[in-house]
């Protein structure tokens, strides 16, 4: 997939800052080549897959030309390490429990669809299903 999509965290409404220490320990090991001047990791799971990820703002981590299910996989545990949500510009905004639909924006909440999901599978059925 070559479109972003977006880690964001939300409380009442509004975006709050992710706790980039853990991002960068969750992402880190599987981090291939790395650009420190634009918050750039090229990561790569055991199966192969890459992405790239950009580690530039304080309230969102984005994610590019995604692999497949190992990616998917990782993404799922950096939403919960993070309490974070996984927002597909034109599809699904993925959150980890029901109640966290109540923290997102309203335009989130009322506009788009709202998924919950908890693996990688399940992120990644609801990309391909939107």
């Amino acid at each position: 997939m070559s479109f972003d999509i977006f880690v964001c965290r939300f409380e009442n409404g509004e975006p709050t800052r992710l706790d980039m220490g853990a991002a960068h320990e969750v992402l880190d090991p599987f981090a291939v080549e790395r650009d420190p001047r634009t918050n750039f990791l090229q990561i790569r799971t055991a199966d192969g897959e890459e992405a790239g990820v950009f580690l530039s703002s304080s309230d969102n981590i984005t994610f590019n030309r995604i692999g497949g299910g190992g990616i998917m996989d990782l993404l799922a545990v950096l939403l919960r390490r993070l309490d974070a949500v996984l927002v597909v510009p034109g599809g699904p905004t993925m959150i980890q429990r029901d109640e966290d639909r109540a923290r997102l924006p309203a335009a989130l909440r009322d506009e788009w669809a709202v998924v919950v999901a908890h693996t990688g599978a399940e992120i990644y059925r609801a990309i391909r299903a939107s």
